[in-house]
Order: C-alpha cells, then sequence, then structure tokens
C-alpha cells in the first residue's frame, strides 16, 4: 500500500552485498602475511601484549558470511594469534622491519565481542602506527577509552561500526601526528562536544582525512569549523545533527577534494561566490538546508566531477536549475519534486557513470537510439528532423529513475551497457516486456510498480553479479520454463555448460522479491536453484501460492510468505531464519510443529497474525523481538514471549483468565496490545515496570475489572498510547495519568468510571484524543483552568454520562487544536510499529445522553448540525433544535455571536465531540499494528535507506 517505505530496507541489504572498502584513505595491511622468510622478529612484549588483547575477548561467527562478501574474509583474525609464533605474521598484523615493534593493527572484521578497558593490554603497543578497529566488532555499547590519547606516533585512527557509546574523549586531539581520523558510528551512540572538537581541529595539524559520521555533533559550535587544518583533503561529517550557519570558511580549505555534509537538516548557510577550494572533487549536501544556485556552483567548481544534491534547496527554476552540468561525471538530485522531461543534454553522456533522478515529478518516455546514427540516443529516434540529445552513456555505472512518472517501454540500449551495475527504475508507469539482457555487469535491477506484463526473459538468468532482483507488481504472465538438466541455459557463454538439478543459477543473489504477480500453486521448482548460498531475502507475499516444497536456501534471514493460500506445511531448514511472516494465510489448528526449530536462537521477527490458528503452548524463541499473532482464534491463557520482545500483539483472539505477572519482567516491551479477548481480573500493579520503553497499551474490549492502578504511571515514562475502552473498571481516573508528558491517545470509554470532568488532565502537552464516553462521569463542565487547556486536542468525546449545567461555549474557544482547518494534519499518530488511524472527513458534534442546558451556541459551521447532535439533553435549546430559548437567554447568546466575530475566525470549524459505535458520523480512529513489510524495512531503515546505497556506490568508485 505504501511503496517509498520499502527501497529502505533492500537498499540497506545492498550495502550487505555490493559495497567495497568504504575508505579509499586507509593504509593497506595485508590479511594475508607474505612467506615467513619476510617477516621481522616480532618484538616479545608486542607479542605478549596482542595475546593478551585477544583473550580478552570472545568471538561472534554469526557474522562470517556479511565479513566473507564484504571484506572476504572468512576467519576473525585472531585465529591466527598462537604463542610460539611470531606475530608479525598473524593476520592484520604488521611490524617495523628494523625493531620488530607492532606499528600496525587492522581488525576489520575481528568479530571480537568485549569491552576494551583502560587497562587493556592493548595500550601496551606504543609504536601503532596504524589502527583499524572497524565492521563487525562488538566492543558492548562501552565508551572509547582514554588512553587511545596515548598512541603518539598514531597516523591512522579508524573506529567505524564497532559499538562504542558516549562522548568521544579529549584524549583524542593529543595524537597530534595523526593523518586520518575516522569515527563511523552506525548505531548513534557517540558524542562530541564543542571543546573536544575545538581542541581536535586546533592540535591535529596534520590531519589530512577527517570523518565523524553519525556521531552526535548536535552540542557543537559550529564557529570551531573555521579551525579546520589546512591541510584538510577530505571532510565527512554525515548525520551528525549539526545545526545553525555554517561558516564559509569550510568551503575555502585550499587541499579540500571531498566534502560531505549530508544528512544534517537544520545546517544552514549560503555557498560563496568566489574562493572556493580548486581542489574540490566531490561536494554533497544532500539533506540540508543551504541555499544552492546549481549554475553558480559548476561555474565555480571546475575541479568538480561528483555534486550529490538530494532533498535541497534550490535558486532558480526548471531548467535554469540545472545549467550546464557537462563537467559532472556523478550527479544526485533525488527527492527534489523536479518537474518536466529529464534534461538529458545538459548531461556529460559520454563521462556519466552515476545519475539519480528518483523521486521527483519527471514525465515522458526514455530515449531511444537514433535510426539514422546508431551512437546517439533521441526521443524521436526514426525522424530524421530529431535532434540527437546525446552519445548513448556507455560508461554508465548506477542509474536511478524511480519513484517518477516516467512512461513509454524501456529502451533495449539501458540493458547493453558494459559497466551499468546498478538499475532502478521502478514505481513509474513504463509498458510491455522487459528487453533482453545484452550484459552481465548488473549487480541490482529494480523494476518494481510498473506496468510491465509477459513473463521473465530467460536471458536474466545470464547475470550471473546479480545481487538484488525486485520484480514486485510486475503482472507475470509467467516464469521462463527452465529445465536443468536438459542445459536450458547453456547457451549462455557466462554460464557453465554443465547443468545438473543442484546448479545454482543467479548464484549471488542476495535479495528476491516477486510480491504482488498472482504466482498460483506450487513454487516453481527451478527457484530452489536461485542464489542457493548467497540468498538471505525471499519475498514471495501477496501472490496464490499453496506449497512449498522446501526451503534449500541455507543462509536465509528473512522470508516473507504473506497473504498466500498455504497450509502451514513447510519442510524444515530454515535455522537461521531473523524475519519470517505467514500473515493472512489458511494455517489452521496448533502452531505447525517445524516452526518450533525455526531461528530458536536467531529469529527477531514472527508474523502469524490473521490465519486460524487455535492453540500456542509455548513461544520457544529466545531472541525474538516482535510477536504479531493478532485474528486467530486462539484458546486459552496468555502465553509469555521472551524478555527480549518489543512489539507483542495478541488481539482479536478468544484468550481468557488473568494477565499474569510475568509480562512486568518485559522490560523491553514498546507495544503491548491484547485487545479484544475475554481477559478478566485486575490489571497488574507492577505493570508500571515497564513504563521505561512502553509506547503503546491496548487493552481494549476485555473484561478488566477493579480500578485502574495508580502504579501504572510512573515518572517520566514514555506512554503514547493507553486505551482501556470496553473493560469494567470503576473508580476514579488515577491523577499519576499527569506523569505520562508523552501521552497523545487517552481512551476510557465504555466503563464505570466516576468523577468529575478530569480539567487536570488540560496540561498534558501532546494530548490528542480523549475519549471519555459512556461512564459515570458528572458535575458541570466548568470553564478552563489552565490558560491555554489540551493544547494539542483533536478528539473529545463526553457522550453518555451525567454531565450537567449551561454548554461551556467558552471551553470550546480554547480548544486551539480543534479549529485546525487542515484535516490531513489528522491522518496519522504513533510510531512506525503501532499507529493510530485518525481521520475527519466532515464536521460532527455529539453532545447526547447527558443532563446539559442553556442555549446552543450559534455560529455559521455549528448551524450546519443536526438535531441527533444534542439528544438526551433535555435541558438545551435553540437551533437546530425545536425547542425555542426565552429572551433572556437569547440575549447571551447574541452576546456570545459578537465574541466570536471578533476573534476573527470561525471556532467551530473542527469540534469533534463523540466516537464510535455509530454515533460519531464521519470520524473513525482505527488502531491497527503495521503491516509485514514495513516493520521489516524499520530495522534498516534506522541505518539510511536510499542515502546508503549511493554513498556505497561512490566508495566503489
Amino acid at each position: 500500500m505504501i511503496m517509498g517505505w520499502f527501497s529502505w530496507l533492500y537498499y540497506m541489504l545492498l550495502f550487505f552485498f555490493i559495497s567495497s572498502s568504504v575508505s579509499s584513505s586507509s593504509i593497506p595491511l595485508s590479511s594475508a602475511p607474505p612467506p615467513f622468510s619476510s617477516f621481522p622478529s616480532c618484538h616479545i612484549d608486542d607479542s605478549k601484549a596482542l595475546l593478551q588483547f585477544k583473550n580478552s575477548f570472545s568471538i561472534d561467527y554469526a557474522s562470517v558470511d556479511f565479513c566473507d562478501r564484504k571484506y572476504n574474509v572468512r576467519d576473525p583474525k585472531t585465529i591466527s594469534w598462537e604463542s610460539g609464533t611470531d606475530c608479525c605474521g598473524w593476520s592484520g598484523v604488521t611490524c617495523n622491519n628494523i625493531t620488530g615493534h607492532v606499528i600496525g593493527l587492522d581488525l576489520t572484521c575481528g568479530m571480537l565481542r568485549g569491552i576494551i578497558h583502560s587497562n587493556s593490554s592493548l595500550f601496551l603497543l606504543r609504536h601503532l602506527q596504524t589502527l583499524i578497529l572497524s565492521s563487525d566488532n562488538d566492543f558492548r555499547g562501552s565508551t572509547i577509552p582514554p588512553e587511545f590519547g596515548t598512541f603518539t606516533d598514531l597516523l591512522h585512527l579508524e573506529i567505524d561500526y564497532a559499538n562504542f557509546a558516549g562522548d568521544i574523549p579529549l584524549e583524542i586531539s593529543y595524537l597530534s601526528k595523526l593523518q586520518t581520523l575516522e569515527v563511523y558510528d552506525g548505531n548513534q551512540q557517540l558524542r562530541l562536544n564543542t571543546s573536544t572538537f575545538k581542541r581536535i581541529v586546533t592540535n591535529l595539524t596534520n590531519l589530512q582525512n577527517l570523518t565523524l559520521s553519525f556521531v552526535d555533533m548536535s552540542r557543537v559550535d559550529l564557529a570551531s569549523l573555521m579551525n579546520l587544518s589546512s591541510s584538510l583533503k577530505s571532510l565527512r561529517l554525515w548525520h551528525c545533527g549539526l545545526q545553525g550557519n555554517s561558516p564559509n570558511t569550510i568551503f575555502h580549505l585550499p587541499k579540500l577534494e571531498i566534502l560531505y555534509l549530508d544528512d544534517n537538516e537544520n545546517l544552514t548557510g549560503s555557498l560563496p561566490k568566489y574562493n572556493w577550494s580548486s581542489s574540490l572533487r566531490e561536494l554533497s549536501l544532500s539533506y540540508t538546508n543551504f541555499s544552492i544556485d546549481i549554475p553558480d556552483l559548476t561555474r565555480n567548481l571546475k575541479s568538480l566531477d561528483g555534486l550529490y544534491l538530494s532533498n535541497c534547496t534550490f535558486k532558480g527554476s526548471y531548467p535554469v536549475l540545472f545549467g550546464n552540468l557537462t563537467q559532472l561525471i556523478s550527479i544526485d538530485l533525488s527527492y527534489n519534486n523536479i518537474s518536466g522531461q529529464i534534461p538529458w543534454s545538459s548531461f556529460n553522456l559520454e563521462r556519466l557513470t552515476f545519475l539519480s533522478l528518483a523521486s521527483n515529478n519527471f514525465i515522458g518516455e526514455l530515449p531511444k537510439i537514433d535510426s539514422y546514427n546508431s551512437t546517439q540516443i533521441s526521443l524521436s529516434p526514426h525522424s530524421s528532423k530529431n535532434k540527437s540529445l546525446g552519445p548513448v552513456p556507455w560508461n554508465l555505472e548506477s542509474l536511478s529513475l524511480s519513484n517518477n512518472f516516467l512512461n513509454g517501454t524501456i529502451p533495449n540500449w539501458l540493458f547493453a551497457l558494459p559497466s551499468l551495475q546498478y538499475l532502478d527504475l521502478g514505481n513509474n508507469e513504463f509498458t510491455g516486456h522487459i528487453p533482453k539482457f545484452e550484459t552481465t555487469s548488473l549487480t541490482s535491477l529494480y523494476l518494481n510498480n510498473n506496468k510491465l506484463n509477459g513473463s521473465i526473459p530467460i536471458s536474466i538468468f545470464q547475470l550471473v553479479n546479480l545481487t538484488g532482483l525486485d520484480l514486485s507488481s510486475y503482472s507475470l504472465s509467467g516464469f521462463p520454463q527452465i529445465d536443468l538438466s536438459l542445459n536450458t541455459l547453456s547457451s549462455f557463454s557466462s554460464i557453465s555448460s554443465k547443468h545438473s538439478a543442484n546448479h545454482s543459477i543467479l548464484p549471488n543473489l542476495g535479495f528476491l522479491r516477486l510480491s504482488y504477480n498472482k504466482i498460483q500453486g506450487n513454487v516453481p521448482k527451478w527457484l530452489f536453484n536461485v542464489g542457493r548460498d548467497s540468498l538471505t531475502w525471499l519475498d514471495l507475499s501477496y501472490n496464490f501460492l499453496t506449497n512449498i516444497e522446501r526451503i534449500p536456501w541455507k543462509n536465509l534471514q528473512l522470508l516473507d510468505l504473506s497473504s498466500n493460500f498455504l497450509d502451514g506445511h513447510l519442510l524444515p531448514g530454515i535455522g537461521n531464519l531473523r524475519y519470517l511472516s505467514l500473515s493472512h494465510n489458511q494455517i489452521r489448528g496448533n502452531i505447525p510443529k517445524w516452526m518450533w526449530n525455526a531461528g530458536t536462537d536467531y529469529l527477531h521477527y514472527l508474523n502469524l497474525s490473521h490465519n486460524f490458528l487455535t492453540h500456542i503452548d509455548r513461544i520457544p524463541w529466545k531472541k525474538l523481538h516482535y510477536l504479531d499473532l493478532r485474528s486467530n482464534i486462539l484458546h486459552g491463557h496468555l502465553p509469555i514471549p521472551p524478555p527480549s520482545i518489543e512489539v507483542f500483539s495478541i488481539s482479536h483472539n478468544q484468550l481468557i483468565g488473568e494477565v499474569p505477572s510475568l509480562i512486568c519482567n518485559l522490560s523491553s516491551l514498546k507495544v503491548l496490545d491484547l485487545a479484544n479477548n475475554s481477559l478478566t481480573g485486575k490489571l497488574p500493579p507492577c505493570m508500571g515496570n515497564l513504563s521505561g520503553n512502553l509506547s503503546v497499551l491496548d487493552l481494549r474490549m476485555n473484561k478488566f475489572q477493579g480500578t485502574i492502578p495508580t502504579t501504572l504511571f510512573v515518572k517520566e515514562n514514555l506512554l503514547r498510547n493507553l486505551n482501556l475502552n470496553g473493560n469494567e473498571l470503576e473508580g476514579l481516573l488515577p491523577r499519576s495519568l499527569l506523569n505520562c508528558k508523552k501521552l497523545e491517545v487517552l481512551d476510557i470509554g465504555n466503563n464505570q468510571i466516576n468523577g468529575t470532568f478530569p480539567h487536570w488532565l488540560e496540561s498534558l502537552p501532546m494530548l490528542q484524543v480523549l475519549i471519555l464516553r459512556s461512564n459515570k462521569f458528572y458535575g458541570s463542565i466548568a470553564s478552563p483552568m489552565a490558560p491555554f487547556p489540551f493544547k494539542k486536542l483533536r478528539i473529545l468525546d463526553l457522550a453518555d454520562n451525567k454531565f450537567s449545567g449551561i454548554l461551556p461555549a467558552k471551553y470550546f474557544e480554547s480548544l486551539m487544536a480543534m479549529m485546525e482547518t487542515d484535516t490531513s494534519k489528522l491522518e496519522y499518530m504513533g510510531e512506525m510499529y503501532y499507529q493510530d488511524s485518525v481521520s475527519v472527513d466532515m464536521k460532527v458534534l455529539n453532545l447526547s445522553n447527558n443532563s446539559l442546558d442553556g442555549p446552543i451556541p450559534r455560529g455559521k459551521q455549528f448551524d450546519t448540525f443536526e438535531n441527533t447532535s444534542y439528544g438526551g439533553n433535555l435541558g438545551l435549546c435553540g437551533l437546530p433544535l425545536t425547542k425555542t430559548c426565552s429572551n433572556d437567554v437569547d440575549e447571551v447568546q447574541k452576546e456570545g455571536d459578537e465574541d466570536e466575530q471578533t476573534n476573527g475566525f470561525d471556532i467551530w470549524k473542527i469540534i469533534v465531540i463523540g466516537y464510535g459505535c455509530g454515533v460519531v458520523v464521519g470520524i473513525s480512529i482505527g488502531y491497527m499494528v503495521l503491516s509485514d513489510r514495513r516493520i521489516a524495512l524499520f530495522f534498516m531503515k534506522k541505518l539510511g535507506g536510499e542515502r546508503w546505497i549511493r554513498r556505497i556506490r561512490r566508495w566503489k568508485g
């Protein structure tokens, strides 16, 4: 239903499949040592220090496949570190040829797990010049020890994806010889303050390469950027939370060649008109708020060949926006809402290697080969008067045109480009068949969500380098008929002529998506041979599959079979799965036995919702984060998931009994959805233990009794949605709700709660929906106690209580959020896991079934409500009711009308009082746990989405 979000996850997966070394400035350290005779003799003290360092860590082999793909590392480097052998021959170790001291330590993909303590033997290696602790080492969220500052000879320090946390120590600034400092915090747990940053840029005068990406620099004074070293050649400050106006001096650094300031959305400034660094080759200001003049940029930067301006603010309009881009060979202008046809003639097609125009509003067809000149492309290829757009871009390596409005057929020349590795044409309006593939260079191909039809061309199987393939929503008329035993593919020179039933086709494929394709019956047998050793992601959702014979992919981590007609009879063989979705199928009875062994030690996500399951004995998955069992017919008592659980939904079943107190031990829980069951008893007071992370507590439509425990709402809790509607709760509304400063939705309707109107809720700063209907509230609704009550309240339902007194028009006048005319703002509230869908389609007022008195306020919008909006309030009078008010009351009403006019706006444009059960027309508040795919993509979205793949392709260049 939502397509844009899907690109996030598979773009991140491509990070694992196609990226190569990310640091062009790294000092290479050989992981495969030369013959022993060439080694100097290792200094004995250094050897002991390394062995002691090795023994302070455990090894996690779970990332072997990732390290093999990305770094060609199959074994942890410390495996070769053995007592009695020369440490200069150990993997990742480099020694001085004369002294034998260790001067280089490269632990890239060391797979180390543990903490580097301040007394670590690592700090005994006093002669280190290069230290690399990057990629798949896990230092358990510990701080970077200040002892790093003791490596006074260090020239190169690289700490990427190492799971450090806390403040970067001031002692890093002691490394005065440092030429390269690279800190890349994938978990966004590292911080850098102004004083430390100032010392770094002041003291490290030899620094040539500085990367501080994904480090929190929101506290850094941007003025400190003025002190950057004049020797700096590369500066990368991606996603650092930089905010404020950037000084122009950053663009004047005389030797600067690479400048990346991506993803600092609060970073502002204007670009200089002159004195740019003449050596600047690559500039990325994507997702910043600089004011950018592209023609001015390209005039000033004669050496520039890479320009990345995704989601930016431009001066000028299309086509002036583009100007002359012919000097550039790498261009990213995605996510900019640029309209019109693609200006092919503005690009240097002969040299162009990277082009991303994704997520704009481009229209028209792609150019075809000119019939009169086969080396040129044009929009009217068969007209002798047609003007050529330029040469065929034979050097193109990456092309992304997804999420536009392009149409027509896909031109053949695209599939003949000899260097093309990445092609994304998804989410357009292309028609016709997929052309024949004339190249084998493609590694990523996305043709999803177009109007293409026909069968998959058999030539696709010659793409032996392919790692990602998305053909979802393709309207497949059939799969190619492949019989490997008859050498169907033997005509392709890139594939061996010796085929058998065990032959793997597309041997490097890691990601395959074939959803929304009306595939019927059994999964085609040849599919079992696709990427047998490499496939990690397989999406066959939204088809008509009835059976899968086997799961042969030994490295499969994500399997999406949702929305098919499967009965659950799958064979074992998916022990490494981390994500499994079988929602919306035909699985009946008990959970299938084979599933108990599916990813027991690895499974993070399991969705079995919307089936016909009747019983679940236990939940055996030890590391489960997300479990969705909604909308089955489960009987019995509430099962308790493992302590790792973050999202647990088991609503719309037939569970009985009390909620066990064991649920209070789930300290990581963010969403607990037990709605629409037959659970009974009192709410466990210990549920307040969950407040550290709990955002959604949905217990509606059960049979809970007693009072609402005051202990549920401890201070500094994160509760955003509390829904207790449709139970048998009684007593007063606990004032401890005032601790819920993030509360947006409070629904206690259809209970037996009593007391007067809870004015004290006025101070909750985020409250948008308040449902009190069908309880035992009583008394008058007096004037507000706070000057600005219920600042964000949009929906208020007071129906079916015992409120009395004069209708408080003045109260409603102060509810400013209800006057919002843009109803689109009411559509969604919530987080990625769970959202409240709220839509207001028309003006609605329901004050029914109370004991309110007095005149109904008048106004242009107020007068449009029907009589039914006021039913059951015998004391109300005035239009639209037939009961008229007395003269005294009319005078009061007239004064109220004049007051309303002086406000300068109609206070009743949107007032929503009344909710649910058919009483409130035009308002729907739905509670939904998000679809499988959106949650799956959430895990990777944290890490960056499409922006990552663009960077990766740049790094490869």
